[in-house]
């Protein structure tokens, strides 16, 4: 069907209506990448008195592992958070970060269960056949993280009642650069006696050593909660920040290809304007012409 000047200009009109809306959610993700990544930055002095803290306590309780001593044996219970997407244009973010985490959960003993946060990865891991016991939604804004974070928690202690010495891994998409991320993954717990024992010998940062007011094992249990919890915000941050990252992408490709795409639709409404405004030409000259004759004498 031969394309008309009015249905050129509803074609333009449509396409600069989807053109406005994605220079909106270009800014609006440009915008949220800039309070994710603010977030994730503030996190390190958090995160670096904690440490301190874990440190001071290693040093003096007793663990239930000496040191120089294997860890125990895990006993077969793997609970893993995968950080995805509720919605959609973002290109491979889902996709990338659901395969990572199912290659990477084959590799562990055990059989994994598995809290998806987003809608999309949940059902990108159901379809690789995981065995998902939770779905956390994705928050919109920094403010929206602790409360997420806080039912994780609350869903991951229910899980070690079951089983005190299961594991708990992250895996989250980190960010890079202002478009690009990578898929990483983190063992919170059990601790990595490594860390534990070079946290316990690392020199403390003054003169003046700190004490452990009060009961001791309490103490230890209150920051591994800390550490959990930062560990926790740090990752969805990130992975907020990586999704932002995607969709700006995202938004970038296609604000491109609808400006090649008004191009050719001008382009074609001023050439069909052309041609119409040429016939009417010809139609006027030869009606001329053809008068012209009428009224020329024999």
């Amino acid at each position: 069907m031969s394309e008309t000047t009015e249905s050129l200009r509803k074609k333009i009109d449509r396409a600069n209506e989807l053109q406005s809306v994605v220079r909106t959610m270009k800014a609006l993700a440009a915008s949220s990448i800039g309070q994710y990544e603010k977030s994730v930055s503030s996190l390190s002095d958090y995160y670096r008195t904690v440490e301190l803290g874990l440190e001071v306590c290693f040093r003096e309780i007793a663990l239930s592992v000496p040191a120089g001593r294997p860890e125990p044996k895990n006993s077969g219970s793997v609970a893993a958070v995968v950080f995805g997407s509720d919605q959609g244009l973002v290109g491979q973010f889902n996709d990338i970060i659901a395969d990572y985490a199912v290659k990477k959960l084959a590799d562990l003993p055990g059989k994994p269960r598995v809290w998806a946060v987003g809608e999309r990865v949940y059902s990108r891991l159901t379809d690789a056949g995981l065995p998902l016991i939770g779905l956390f939604t994705v928050p919109n804004s920094v403010k929206g993280i602790t409360p997420l974070i806080g039912q994780i928690l609350v869903e991951n202690e229910k899980f070690r009642n079951q089983d005190e010495n299961a594991e708990l891994h992250l895996f989250y998409n980190r960010h890079k650069t202002r478009a690009t991320y990578e898929p990483v993954s983190q063992r919170l717990l059990p601790l990595d006696e490594t860390w534990r024992r070079d946290l316990a010998k690392s020199p403390w940062p003054t003169k003046n050593l700190p004490e452990i007011m009060g009961d001791r094992t309490e103490t230890l249990r209150e920051l591994i909660r800390e550490y959990l919890f930062v560990s926790l915000f740090r990752a969805c941050a990130e992975s907020l920040t990586s999704e932002n990252a995607s969709r700006l992408a995202a938004m970038q490709r296609a604000e491109k290809n609808i400006d090649e795409l008004l191009e050719d639709f001008r382009g074609s409404f001023y050439r069909l304007r052309q041609s119409g405004i040429d016939e009417e030409l010809f139609e006027v000259i030869a009606g001329f012409e053809a008068l012209s004759r009428s009224h020329s004498p024999d």
